[in-house]
């Protein structure tokens, strides 16, 4: 369940012992499980952020599955989709509604730099209008980035920290041919493919055995 900062003693002649550690270590540990989430669903993103919430990704396993939708009972708030000048003033007022300590999550290209809508309406992100710990590029993310991202918020939780992360984008396809090996047209001939995608040394190899 995760590591709380701090040293076993174990009492001499007994097998019995106790734990020191941090109070703010300890309550660190515990809000990190512990999130009440809100979202605040506007665009297409929401169908992956339901994608998210189901059993397949199993979101109970870090806490934080069970939604609050009243921002007196949350502490994350995850703004999921394009939020337009005419809803600023609401996720404005829901994040001043919400308990401290809280945390916010944006959820997709749109929550976090305004997306391809490059025009007067859109929020070009929502930092612009509330403070932003994780930003989660995308559109939309993959469920699986989503849980970089929440990872990475627990883990700012649990050392206080309050920086912006941003979760680092993955590579598809992938960017060497030994991510491709599933696509070899004979199991008896791995590199067959190689010479047609013409890259790195393997093409070489294949090339000068022929």
């Amino acid at each position: 369940m995760g590591d709380v900062s701090g040293r076993s003693v174990v009492l001499e002649g007994s097998e019995q012992g106790f734990a020191t550690t941090r109070v703010d270590a300890l309550l660190g540990w515990a809000r990190k499980y512990s999130l009440f989430a809100y979202p605040f669903v506007t665009a297409c993103c929401g169908m992956e952020f339901m994608a998210l919430t189901s059993p397949r990704f199993d979101l109970a396993r870090f806490g934080a599955e069970a939604p609050r939708f009243s921002p007196r009972q949350s502490d994350l708030l995850w703004v999921v989709g394009t939020i337009s000048q005419r809803q600023a003033p609401v996720l404005k007022r829901i994040y001043e509604q919400m308990m401290e300590p809280k945390w916010v999550l944006a959820f997709g290209t749109c929550a976090s730099s305004g997306g391809f809508y490059d025009n007067y309406t859109t929020v070009p992100g929502i930092d612009k209008v509330i403070p932003t710990d994780v930003y989660i590029p995308g559109c939309p993310p993959r469920p699986e980035a989503v849980l970089d991202g929440l990872m990475l918020l627990q883990d700012k939780i649990q050392t206080g920290s309050r920086r912006p992360g941003v979760v680092k984008p993955r590579f598809d396809p992938p960017q060497s041919v030994d991510g491709l090996v599933q696509l070899r047209r004979k199991a008896g001939d791995p590199i067959e493919l190689l010479p047609e995608l013409g890259m790195g040394p393997y093409a070489k190899q294949a090339g000068g055995d022929r």
